[in-house]
């Protein structure tokens, strides 16, 4: 296990594996315990009322929104909005950048 799977992080963005919302994104608001992690996603998920999720039914990112972090740790709070910018953000910059190298990556078949 790397380090990215063993310690999660407040802000951190994780994309969820198992259940309802699986292949979704969120972000870690809250660590419970060595178990369990409280994700929100300003849409679905609000602040309010955020998921409890075990930690091996998410998949941590190597992406941290220092906005939710910022807030989160001088604040005690975020916004749902700002939630709703960290994940478009995140999905513009580093989800697009891997579908545009993935077809650039491996084979080509021309049939």
């Amino acid at each position: 296990m790397n380090d990215t799977e063993s310690s999660p992080r407040i802000g951190q963005v994780v994309q969820i594996l198992q259940g309802r919302e699986a292949g979704q994104f969120a972000i870690v608001i809250q660590i419970v315990d060595d178990r369990f992690v409280l994700l929100a996603d300003g849409e679905k998920r609000k602040y309010d009322r955020p998921k409890k999720k075990n930690r091996h039914h998410i998949e941590l990112l190597n992406y941290i929104s220092p906005e939710v972090q910022n807030s989160l740790l001088e604040t005690g709070r975020v916004t749902n909005g700002k939630l709703r910018f960290a994940i478009s953000k995140f999905v513009n910059e580093v989800v697009t950048d891997l579908k545009k190298g993935d077809q650039l990556d491996g084979e080509r078949r021309c049939n």
